[in-house]
């Protein structure tokens, strides 16, 4: 008598890696980690919201070569928390619904239409590109046909989903909270975190001073 053996199929591998660099140039991850922490920081008081730079998404079960890895992605509706990769049919179903491109010298126009049609596939609401060495800002947003269309004016775009605005000027491209506050790069950051510490070290300083001169004026009163 014969014993078939029955083939069990090796577990998929998704890897947290696809050998590609974060950037190409100091100016591009500059941008990046600058997008990238602002949205963490305008977002840290909501557990609903997962932001990424340069994490592999993956939105099909079983499919390990579909994937993208943004260099900046925002999905609402997930919670915060360390990942590997993005796997989509363990998020829910939801994909990033904000993505963003920082382009390097090295981006082909290839590429980055490759990379368009996945997201317009794959369900993102509004897809922005930025190339700092040519100061160029496009944008898509995702239409009532249900496809990623074209912002005509996107020098002075706001994000539905962010609530963020985009201003470009000739020479400058800056970003603004919903507060009007600009997107500051991390060294700008800490300085603004080491000038209101500074402040709060001199008023407390004022205060102790203010007390010691009252004790000192109750005792010559009492003398």
């Amino acid at each position: 008598m014969t014993i078939a053996s029955e083939k069990t199929q090796a577990p998929i591998i998704y890897p947290d890696c696809d050998g590609n660099p974060m950037s190409d140039n100091t100016k591009q991850f500059r941008w990046i980690v600058t997008i990238k922490e602002n949205l963490e920081i305008l977002f840290a008081d909501r557990d609903d919201i997962f932001v990424a730079g340069d994490l592999l998404w993956y939105p099909q079960e079983g499919n390990n070569k579909l994937r993208q890895a943004p260099d900046v992605m925002v999905a609402i509706g997930r919670p915060k928390g360390d990942r590997g990769s993005y796997k989509q049919w363990e998020e829910e179903n939801i994909a990033p619904q904000v993505v963003f491109e920082i382009l390097s010298p090295g981006n082909r126009l290839k590429e980055m239409a490759k990379k368009l049609k996945f997201y317009d596939q794959y369900g993102v609401e509004e897809y922005y590109i930025f190339d700092p060495d040519r100061l160029d800002f496009h944008g898509w947003l995702r239409d009532e046909a249900g496809g990623l269309s074209v912002i005509d004016s996107p020098e002075t775009w706001t994000s539905p989903r962010l609530g963020i605005r985009f201003d470009l000027q000739d020479d400058q491209f800056t970003i603004y909270r919903p507060d009007g506050q600009r997107f500051l790069t991390p060294t700008e950051l800490a300085k603004q975190a080491e000038a209101e510490r500074q402040r709060a070290d001199n008023a407390e300083q004022r205060v102790r001073e203010l007390e010691a001169r009252l004790r000192q004026l109750g005792q010559e009163i009492d003398e």
